[in-house]
Formats: C-alpha cells, structure tokens, sequence
C-alpha cells in the first residue's frame, strides 16, 4: 500500500477562546498531556516569528518581531482575557497600585498568621507550667526568631522569588521543574509546547553543566519521578488537610473568649456555637466570596492594628523588660531548664507562623512586593507587638495563660476585640477553603485528582472558584474535628503538623530549583535547605511526638488523599499508554479510503480522545458501531502544559489527518493549570468552525507560495510533496508549519500590506479562486449547517490477568470507582444528549 501525505499540516490558529468544551465523554479522562512520538515533525510554529536557539541544555527563546497581544473577535470573553492576563504582565505597576495590593493581601493571605496569638502562647505554656521568667523569655524568643527566620528570610526574600511566571503553590513549583527537565510522570511533554510565549526557559550560566547532570539523573531514573510526584502530592494533601483544621481551630480559638465572660458557657456551649458558625461558614461557599478584593481587607487591617495596639500597651504597662527577649541565649536557658517539655513546646511556637506557606499559595492574585511589602511593614510589627504584650501580661499574671489573649485586653475593650477576633477567625478559615479550592482544581489540571463539578463564582476573576463535593467533605470533617476534640490544644497538635510538612516540601523543591533552574553557586543552594530544613526538621520532630494527642489526624487525612491522587494519577497513565500501543495505524484508514469503510453524511463529528498524534482506537469502534459517519470528523485533544495560563492566541492547534478527500482533522487546545474552560457548547462550536476555515485558508496559500514562488527560506516553510511523502518510512507524520506571523501583515492595513503584497504573484493573491479549497469551504459549510455530533467513548478500565495483587486492587476496585462516580464528560460540557453518541470499550492495562 503507497504511503499518502499522513497529517501533512499543521498551523497554529491565533483565534482563542476560554470557553472550550469541558470534558470528553462517559467515562473519558484527560491524561492532561499528549503522546511523545519519536517521529515526531519539528514543532509547529506559533505567533511571533521566534528562533529557538539549542545551547545543550534548554533553549534560548529571542523574539525577532515584538507586537502586542491581541484579542482576536472570535474571543467572546474578551473581558475575562484581559483579566485574567494582568496577573501575569505586571511591569510597569505604580506604587500606588502595589499599595493597594499590599492592603488586599491582609484580608487573604495574612488571615491566617494573624489568628494565631489568639491560641499560640496558651499551647505553649500547656505544655511548660512558668516557674521562672526564662520560660516566659524563652518561649517568646523561640516565637520571635521563628517568625524572623520562616516567613521573613525564608518565604518573604527567597520563596516569592521562585514563582511560575507570577503564579505560586507546590503544583507551581513541580510545573517549573517539568518544564526544565522531562520529569513529569504525566504524559505531556510536546516539542511545541516550548513555543508558548509563557514557557520561558533561563540562558546558560557558568553553572550549566551542574544543572544539566541534575537533569539527566532526574529524567533518566524512573524512582526520582515518583518520588517527586509523591512529594508535591503529599504537600497538596496537606494543604487540604489544613482546609480542615484552619477552620476548626480559628473558630473555637475565638469564641472560646466567651469562657469565662458569659455565667454557664462550657465546653458543649463552645463546642455546639463553634458547630453552627461552620456550618454557617461553608453554607455562604457556593454565593463565592471576593478572593483578591477589598472585602476581607479593612476588617483585617483593624485586627492587626488592634493586635499592635494592645500590644504595645501592655507592654508598657506591665513589664517592658520583655523586650530581653531579643537576646537568643534565653532560647538556650528554656531547653536548659525545660530539657524534654521544652522540645515538646515547640509544637505549639510552630503554631505562630500557621498560614506562612498562603503567602506563596496566593501569590498568583497578588505580587511579589505586594506581599513583601504588607508583611515587613504590617504584619511583622503588629505580630512581635502582639507577643510582647502577652509575654509582658504573662510576666505579671503567670496563671493566665489558659486565656492569655482575652484576659490582656482591656477590660473596656473586650467586646469590640472579641467581634473583630470572630471576624478574623472566619476570614482566616475562608482563605484555606479557597486554597483547598484552588489545590484541587490544580490538581485536576495535572491529571491527579478525579474530575469534580468546578463552579465558576466570578465572571472577572478567574480564580474564584467554588467545588461543592470538597466544599462539603470539608464541612463535614471540620464539625467531626470540634466535637471529637472539644480544645483547641488537641486541635493544635494536629495542626502543627500538616504547616510544618508543606514547609519541608516547598524547602525541598525551592532546592531543586535553585539547583536546575536558577543554577544558583552550589554552597548558597545547599546553605538554604540546610537552614531551614533543619530548623522545620526540629520543629517536625516536636509535633510529631504527639501523634497520639491528636497529631494523627492530618497524617491520615494526607494518606486519604495521597492515596486518591496518586491512584488516579497512576490509573491515568496506565489508561492512556494503553491508548498509545493500541492507535489505528494511517495504512489501515488507507485501506478503508475516503469512506472510511462506511457512508459518510453532512455533519460534524467532533471525538474527544487523549491522543495528540495518531488515530485513537475508539473511532475504529464508531466505524463498527454506526452505520454511517460524519462528513467531517475532528479529533479534539484537551491538553495540559505545564505553565499558570496559556495565551488565547496561542490556545488551538489545527492538523490534517490523512488526504484532503478524507476530511479529518486534529484540533489540540492547550491550558495551562490556571486557566478557565468555560462551558458552552454553542460558543465552542462556531469558534471551531471559524478557526478550522480560517486554517484550510492559510494551508492554500501555503501550497500555492510553495507551488509558485522557489523561496523556502522566506518563511521557513517546511512543505512536502505527495512524492516526497511516499519515500517516507514509519508512520509518515509530518507538519506543514505555518507562519501566522504573514497572516497577520496580510489582514492589518498599512505600508507593511503593501510590501507583502508587492511580493506574491497574482496567481498566489487568488487564493479563494483554488477550486479544491472552494469545494472543501463549501463542504464544511455544509457540514456545519447538518450539526454537530459528540463522539465519547465511555472506557471500562482493568488491570491484566497476570497483574500483581495490588495493582488489581488499585485498578479494578479504587480507580474503577473514582471514575463511576466522577464527573462525567457529557455533563461537563453540557451538551444535549441527542447531541451525543457513546460506544464502550474495555482497557486492559
């Protein structure tokens, strides 16, 4: 059988849109990612005339042709775009902007942190009854220093740096990585996903070759992915599981003020008061709350002005000598004195720098300076005045410590501190629940969470988001935590542990960055995990003892959902390897003919499948199935590249698959772990069709420069012949690359249309007169007018005979379930059922 052109071009169409359909199929997964063909073409090219230039490691991307974004007019969400790019282009910020940032980042990064004098110095003099002013001077150096030393030198001048182009979190950190070395577990990895203006890669430094061996071990053993893999799912799992406690423990810590204020308000009383305000709390979740506006902030600002306030005015008032504390030789006299209960305290100093990792987490509302700048000039000062003041009330009342917060307010004071401390305590719950919100839709993105309904609650922010099934899981688990430990103490020991372990894992990863992609000078990069690993190793060390008092908790909610991920992760991968070795080959399609082996009627069948080069097997079951198919069909690919946000001009990827008369096409829309998939149908389809015409348009003019001007060196277009594509050998792939760029001079007007058009014959000029791209538009045209028709496959995944025992458990039983009760494709696109056509198919993996 004569090999034919096989895919024989390829085009990236600069006409985006967020709102793509929202799945495929049954029981279909996006593996996030597409196939690494050997033979694969060299990438298509993009908007923006680019040179990749290959210096041994990485490449070195210069933009010879420097124009501004713009919003094509199939792009209905024109408004969304331009917001949901600002967070990613901020250049030229005024000062006055970045201040106004920097007082928005209270009410949602800093809620957290700012809680936590409320419960810090009860839990630690729980655990070292104060005999002496050491224990007093010791316990606030150890606050104080750690404070200096985790979220000031650690996360305010060294972790913000090591951002994902604007964007942070331990998903962003494993995409930065991914994207320097092809360690990713996931299938994704694609040559032309280095085009994307958004994957910008580092020039050589004097450090290269170190970097480049680290590459080459992290890409070459398999057992170093995994265990990457399963670090930054265990450090998202703790993030979740601080969704639970954060809540709980805020909650309580607050209303607790009322022990001992109201005649009969015990522990039931503080128990069944906390259970309402939560249940209030994750009731309002689905209304969406305003994650990066002025909402949150002024309640927040007064708190911290009340903290330093009050602060300041003990520590006048009782005993200024506190200040002593400075001097880090009381850390050494409290262990000396205190020895075993000394380490065991630390479990509750760890608890003052609770919501320290939010401040990366968030970083992708906000900015770098932003949030250096509200932290060193409000926070920092409010939070050390706030200790002080304490540790000076303590000094003079050392039998207070139970209710130390309430009982050094002023007594005239009380209530209005005690309404803004409730407040504080539910703005700081409301900022995990949005974090956890954001872990699993990332999650999600990367293929390692089971497809969940995603509520959009803005339609100008993209990243509040609103997921009803975690919503209410955390709902259910938060009021579970409060009536089984009924004190906050408890709570606290849990606590320490799930902030602790997310730091350990962004210590590690912020390392491996500074030692692949920053190249930073060997003795700095190790200097840093050696600092702070060990200071959060000694802390980990601390709660960890009290595993039985509570600490438990957050180590099996991480296992729970460590497991989850992983096992869907794992089931996923396995699924679409399955899908690779079991493709159609092009002489199989050669040998059905433009028929197909079938009839073909006016329609368009769009089939969504995982594959970004060849034909998926499920469609041989369609041919077998139905007894007719689709004039045109179109296979859909939803892609995960490892950047924040994919450019709407930048988003498709057209390609022809087989031979003109066979009328198959390949369209791959590509998103990055932060973008928006809008879900209407409607909207996906006329987008489609525009940008499938305007692609047939550039690939005629493209055969007709090659056929009629001898210039291959113009637009470096890269076109083969019917004969050239018969002396291939495989499987024929190939791309025509497209320059978009001259699309472009061709439709704006100016001088610049002028030259391009000096410079083309007349015979080239008459594109639209080609009587085989008139028929091809007229036939789509007609097509179009017939309707769409949604092809899913609905995919029975099982594990082989002579699997291992565990694997069958984790793939017949676990995964088998995650993906019944999942989400389902036809629902999340939300397309009518007479729209959509289902065939079954079993999986062995």
């Amino acid at each position: 059988m004569r090999k034919e052109e096989i895919e024989e071009s390829s085009s990236t169409v600069g006409l985006l849109k967020r709102c793509t359909t929202g799945g495929s199929g049954g029981s279909t997964r996006w593996v996030d990612g597409s196939e690494v063909d050997s033979s694969e073409a060299p990438p298509w090219s993009l908007f923006g005339d680019e040179e990749i230039v290959r210096e041994g490691y990485g490449s070195v991307r210069r933009r010879l042709v420097k124009k501004p974004k713009r919003i094509d007019s199939f792009d209905v969400e024109a408004m969304q775009i331009s917001l949901a790019h600002a967070n990613h282009h901020k250049k030229d910020v005024s000062l006055l902007s970045t201040l106004a940032l920097a007082f928005q980042t209270l009410g949602v990064v800093y809620g957290d942190m700012g809680t936590s004098p409320l419960y810090v110095f009860t839990d630690i003099f729980s655990k070292v009854p104060i005999t002496s002013e050491v224990d007093v001077l010791g316990a606030l150096s150890i606050v104080l220093y750690t404070i200096a030393l985790i979220p000031l030198m650690k996360y305010v001048f060294i972790v913000l740096k090591a951002n994902d182009s604007g964007e942070g979190g331990t998903f962003a950190l494993y995409s930065l990585i991914c994207r320097y070395a092809n360690v990713n577990l996931l299938p994704n990895r694609q040559p032309a996903d280095e085009y994307i203006s958004s994957f910008k890669l580092r020039l050589p430094t004097p450090e290269l070759e170190r970097a480049i061996n680290i590459k080459e071990v992290l890409e070459r053993k398999s057992s170093l992915k995994t265990l990457l893999l399963l670090l930054v799912l265990m450090g998202t799992s703790m993030i979740i599981g601080d969704g639970i406690l954060t809540p709980a423990i805020s909650v309580m810590s607050a209303v607790s003020g009322l022990q001992g204020r109201i005649p009969g308000f015990g522990t039931n009383a503080l128990v069944i008061t906390s259970i309402i305000i939560l249940g209030a709390l994750f009731s309002i979740q689905k209304y969406g709350s305003s994650k990066v506006g002025f909402t949150f902030a002024p309640a927040l600002a007064l708190w911290f002005f009340s903290l330093g306030s009050i602060g300041i005015y003990n520590l006048l008032k009782y005993d200024v000598t506190v200040l002593r504390a400075l001097n880090p030789a009381y850390i050494y006299l409290f262990f000396k004195k205190n020895s075993t209960n000394g380490w065991s305290a630390l479990g509750g100093c760890v608890l003052c720098i609770t919501g320290a990792e939010a401040m990366f987490a968030d970083l992708g509302h906000f900015s770098v300076k932003s949030i250096q700048i509200a932290f060193t000039s409000v926070v920092f000062p409010c939070l050390f005045s706030a200790y002080f003041g304490q540790a000076a009330y303590v000094m003079k009342h050392p039998n207070s410590t139970a209710r130390v917060f309430y009982d050094s307010v002023p007594e005239s004071l009380f209530w209005p501190v005690f309404g803004i401390a409730t407040i504080a305590a539910i703005i700081a719950s409301q900022a995990m629940i949005s974090a956890s919100f954001s872990c699993v839709k990332q999650a999600m993105a990367l293929g390692c969470f089971p497809r969940l309904k995603i509520i959009h609650t803005s339609k100008r922010h993209m990243g509040q988001i609103y997921i009803p099934a975690i919503n209410w899981f955390l709902m259910i688990m938060c009021m579970l935590v409060v009536a089984a430990f009924k004190s906050t103490t408890d709570i606290a020991n849990a606590y320490g542990i799930a902030e602790v372990g997310v730091m350990m894992v962004s210590t590690t990863l912020v390392t491996v960055v500074m030692l692949l992609i920053w190249q930073t000078n060997l003795f700095l990069a190790l200097l840093f995990p050696l600092i702070f690993g060990s200071i959060e190793l000694i802390y980990m060390s601390a709660v960890l003892s009290k595993i039985l008092e509570g600490g438990w908790l957050p180590l099996a909610f991480a296992s729970f959902f460590l497991c989850v991920m992983y096992i869907w992760n794992y089931g996923s991968v396995l699924k679409y390897q399955s899908e690779v070795k079991q493709k159609i080959s092009m002489d199989f399609m050669h040998e059905l003919g433009s028929s197909l082996g079938t009839v073909r009627v006016p329609g368009i069948g769009l089939l969504y499948n995982e594959l970004v080069q060849g034909i998926p097997s499920i469609f041989a079951q369609f041919l077998l199935d139905l007894p007719a198919i689709h004039s045109v069909i179109v296979f859909v690919c939803i892609k995960y590249v490892p950047v924040p946000v994919v450019p709407q001009e930048e988003r498709f990827l057209f390609r022809r698959v087989g031979l003109k008369d066979y009328h198959m096409f390949r369209c791959v829309a590509r998103y990055g772990y932060k973008d928006v998939r809008k879900e209407d149908h409607h909207a996906f389809e006329q987008l489609l069709v525009d940008s499938l015409e305007k692609f047939l348009r550039k690939e005629s003019l493209e055969l007709a420069l090659e056929s009629n001007i001898n210039q291959p060196d113009l637009d470096s277009i890269s076109v083969k012949s019917r004969d050239e594509y018969e002396m291939q050998d495989g499987d024929g792939m190939d791309e025509l690359k497209i320059p978009l760029m001259r699309d472009q001079r061709l439709e704006t007007p100016g001088p610049s249309t002028s030259v391009a058009n000096m410079a083309l014959p007349a015979s080239v000029m008459s594109v639209d007169e080609d009587p085989s791209l008139e028929y091809e538009l007229s036939a789509l045209r007609e097509a179009t007018e017939s309707g769409f028709t949604y092809l899913l496959g609905h995919g029975d995944v099982r594990a082989k005979k002579n699997s291992w025992f565990v694997k069958k458990l984790s793939i017949n039983y676990f995964y088998a379930f995650m993906r019944k009760n999942c989400r389902g494709g036809a629902a999340t696109m939300r397309v009518p059922h007479m729209n959509i056509i289902q065939v079954g198919m079993t999986y062995m993996v």
